[in-house]
Parts: C-alpha cells; structure tokens; sequence
C-alpha cells in the first residue's frame, strides 16, 4: 500500500462561488503499474482547479487513480473547509467535512482501517 497525505488543495464550491480549503489523501496498491508521487498531487489539483461538490471531487480523484494505476485497489479520503459555512450563514468555523471513497482492496475493513490508522483526522 502506497499512502500519500496531506495534499493541500483550493478550489471553489459550486454552488455559492467561495473558496473550499482542504487535504487530500490517497492510498493505492499497485497492480504492476506505478506512477511518480507527485502525480497524485497533480491529480488532485486537477480536479481542485474547477468549481466542486467535494462528493464528486472525491470521485474523480478516485477514478483517475484507478484508470492511471489499472488497478481498483484505491482509497480516497478528503478533509475540507468550506468558506460557504465559515463565512456566510451559520458561520461555524471549527466545523470541516469528511468524504471518502474506498474500492477493490480498500471495501475490506481490515485494509481500509490500515490506510485510516495513518491519516490525521
């Protein structure tokens, strides 16, 4: 299992045009195939760069790992800030949001607590 954490990233929430502030984390086992660390970064901000859901945000993430790796073994988990609940409306600016995405190897319990027992969540 490879793990690579804490991968800042900015985007904009779709719906109200704010900035969302987060850290991606992304695991994979390899298949055969492997890429360059810090293509993953680039993989994340990708799909950070346009305006997100970070529901679908997670997904991509996920699905470009998975079709670049040729392996369904990948395992997504984003947490973020979103600018929308800190600055407008209820103004909570402790509260952040969790979404996850865990496929192939990463659906079994045991392996996906061994890729969540190294994030710092």
């Amino acid at each position: 299992m490879l793990v690579e954490k804490n991968i800042v990233f900015y985007s904009n929430c779709e719906h109200h045009f704010v900035p969302i502030i987060g850290k991606a984390h992304v695991a994979y086992i390899s298949a055969g195939k492997v890429i360059g660390l810090s293509k993953i970064n680039r993989i994340v901000q990708h799909f950070a760069k346009r305006p997100q859901v970070q529901e679908r945000l997670t997904m991509q993430i996920s699905n470009a790992m998975k079709k670049a790796l040729e392996t369904e073994d990948v395992a997504v988990v984003i947490d973020a800030t979103h600018l929308c609940v800190s600055s407008r409306g209820v103004k909570d600016v402790n509260s952040s949001t969790v979404t996850s995405h865990f496929t192939g190897e990463f659906a079994n319990e045991e392996r996906k607590n061994e890729f969540l027992k190294y994030l710092d969540l």
